[in-house]
């Protein structure tokens, strides 16, 4: 076996929420290597929903080329709650669409260019097997094709999913709740007869969601509340099982042509009882997993990697102590709890039965409430999600996103250029923002040397505030004292 090869953080899991936040580490300048069984990235149907406030962080770190700001506001997009079309989803003026469907595939190999761009390290045909912690790192023992090596960093993120090893080698005991319900995806190329309603469609057994995917294909999807899948986990999944169950829900039968890919999935509801233990952390649904309806789980774990990057990589560095990863797990818990509340909500309407019928008449009058529409929309894409502060007083606009604007931004030399909120974020640190006629009110932040100021002629309902690089506002003078803040959120000075 290999000596031990330094790092400062392994992440295990090159999926999504892995590759993001490797990438964002390594853009950070953390040495960063990712440790991940496949040996490519995977083409299957998998997650194809980013929401609002995952697509609006996503841009303001430089993501998602091609997803602009509209400054006049984009119309309100359509979404199910439940199945039923009863959702419409807006953003504010100048931030990008409100929800983008972009497959999973497309959105690995994003991540994957811009981690290889910044150097970090993706090890393709291993897994981790084995950890150990200690007083100054991890020690972490991956098999790949030429048998077993060690690598050593100063922390390891678990990102390696649903059926990942790191939690549970580190020891981090979950709530789970088992599963009620057996789902199915598949994509297929024929359907005989072709009798399957396009969409959602319910019967008194159970649902069929079917799109066209492709010129020559559908991507099917059945649920049935009637129990759990009989099969274990274990046993591969196939067409002759999807074409069962589509018989049962909608009471005809079905064959079904070439099935190039068939997958089984339930309720089963995970929460991470801690996101950390020791140097050992967690992120995207090696942390929350839960019926994957709404869209919501590739957006929480994209969430879930850009609030735990800059932190991690800030401690790494020395810059911060480790106490600010206390953060991480104190804004994204509570956030996967509610994501949890709304799934099994959902589920529950979706479940056979008069009850459920007459719960999902009145919940379709409920969202012609303005209030009551705009709270659940908030909810399903994120946008409702406002973090903890930490400054100890009354304060409205601490852990606040802040919305993207146009500002005008004032140079020494007297000159004046335009930008974006998203603009100033693309650099990447922290950013202290002064407005017309705060110009000055930050001058201890020079202490500071990788919090950027940036005086704006722009008028600001706050005066001054300073942006976390995920775009939440770190400080407003109502939080109390400048510099007891940066230090706070960004380490000591200097």
């Amino acid at each position: 076996m290999a000596g031990p090869e330094p790092v400062d953080v392994i992440v295990a899991g090159g999926g999504p929420v892995g590759l993001l936040a490797a990438a964002e580490l390594a853009r950070f300048g953390a040495r960063v290597t990712v440790v991940e069984p496949l040996e490519r990235v995977s083409r299957r149907p998998k997650a194809g929903t980013v929401h609002a406030r995952a697509v609006q962080s996503l841009v303001r770190r430089g993501y998602l080329d091609g997803v602009a700001g509209l400054w006049e506001g984009p119309d309100p997009a359509p979404f199910h709650y439940a199945g039923l079309p009863v959702l419409r989803i807006a953003v504010p003026p100048g931030e990008p669409v409100a929800i983008l469907k972009r497959s999973q595939a497309d959105l690995e190999d994003e991540f994957e260019a811009r981690l290889r761009e910044r150097g970090g390290v993706l090890l393709r045909g291993h897994r981790v097997v084995a950890l150990e912690q200690s007083g100054d790192g991890v020690r972490v023992v991956v098999r790949g094709p030429g048998g077993d090596r060690v690598l050593r960093s100063a922390y390891l993120v678990g990102a390696d999913g649903a059926r990942g090893v790191v939690r549970d080698l580190a020891g981090i005991t979950a709530d789970v709740s088992p599963p009620t319900v057996s789902a199915m995806m598949g994509l297929v190329r024929s359907v005989t007869p072709d009798v399957l309603p396009r969409g959602w469609h319910r019967t008194p057994r159970g649902w069929t969601v079917v799109r066209a995917a492709g010129e020559d294909a559908l991507l099917i999807r059945t649920l049935e509340t009637s129990g759990p899948p009989p099969q274990g986990r274990e046993t591969p999944p196939d067409a002759a099982e999807l074409e069962a169950q589509l018989g049962r829900i909608t009471g005809t039968r079905v064959r079904l042509g070439d099935a190039p890919y068939v997958s089984r999935f339930s309720d089963v509801t995970r929460v991470a009882d801690h996101y950390r233990r020791g140097r050992v952390l967690l992120a995207g649904d090696a942390a929350h997993l839960h019926f994957p309806i709404g869209g919501q789980g590739l957006s929480a774990g994209v969430l879930d990697a850009l609030n735990l990057a800059w932190k991690l990589a800030r401690v790494v560095a020395g810059a911060a102590p480790g106490e600010l990863l206390d953060t991480y797990e104190a804004e994204r818990r509570p956030a996967a709890l509610h994501v949890v509340e709304y799934t099994r909500a959902q589920l529950g309407l979706m479940r056979e039965g008069r009850e459920q019928l007459a719960l999902c008449g009145q919940f379709t009058e409920l969202m012609a409430v303005p209030e009551a529409q705009a709270q659940v929309a908030g909810r399903i894409s994120g946008q409702d999600l406002v973090c903890p502060p930490r400054c100890g007083r009354p304060c409205g606009a601490e852990g606040v996103f802040w919305p993207e604007r146009r500002l005008t931004v004032c140079h020494e030399d007297g000159s004046r250029t335009t930008t974006t909120v998203a603009g100033l974020l693309r650099s990447g640190g922290p950013v202290l923002i002064e407005g017309e006629g705060t110009w000055g009110t930050g001058a201890q932040a020079k202490r500071w040397p990788d919090v950027r100021t940036v005086r704006v002629a722009t008028p600001l309902d706050t005066g001054a505030l300073v942006l976390r690089p995920d775009g939440h506002v770190a400080w407003t003078p109502e939080c109390g004292e400048l510099d007891a803040a940066l230090e706070r959120w960004f380490g000591p000075p200097g």
